[in-house]
C-alpha cells in the first residue's frame, strides 16, 4: 500500500493510524510487516506491506464492510491511496 500524509491532517493522522489503523488490519487477518517513509523525490510517502494467510484471505479482507471502514477513515487523513495484492518473496516489494 502506498499513500501521502494530507499535510492538515498530519497529527490526526499518526493519532488513527497507530491507534485505530495497525489494530483494525491485524484484527482482519493482517500481518503489518513493514513500512517505509520517502524522505527524497518524487514518490509515495508512505508505503506499508501486509501479509495475509493467502491470497483468498486478503481478497476477503478486502471487500469486507470492516476494511471499507478502516479505509474510509484512512482516506481521510492521506491521498494518492493505492494497493495491490502480490505473492509474497522474502525481499523488498515496491
Amino acid at each position: 500500500m502506498t499513500w501521502d500524509i494530507a499535510s492538515e491532517h498530519e497529527q490526526e493522522y499518526f493519532e488513527f493510524v497507530i491507534g485505530e489503523w495497525v489494530p483494525g488490519v491485524q484484527r482482519l487477518g493482517f500481518q503489518p510487516i513493514d513500512a517505509w517513509a520517502t524522505v527524497y523525490g518524487s514518490y509515495p510517502q508512505i508505503q506499508v506491506g501486509l501479509l495475509a494467510d493467502n491470497e483468498s484471505t486478503a481478497r476477503r479482507v478486502f471487500n469486507s464492510r470492516d476494511w471499507s471502514a478502516l479505509e474510509e477513515r484512512l482516506l481521510t487523513y492521506i491521498n494518492n491511496f493505492s494497493y495491490k495484492i502480490v505473492p509474497a518473496r522474502n525481499s523488498f516489494q515496491f
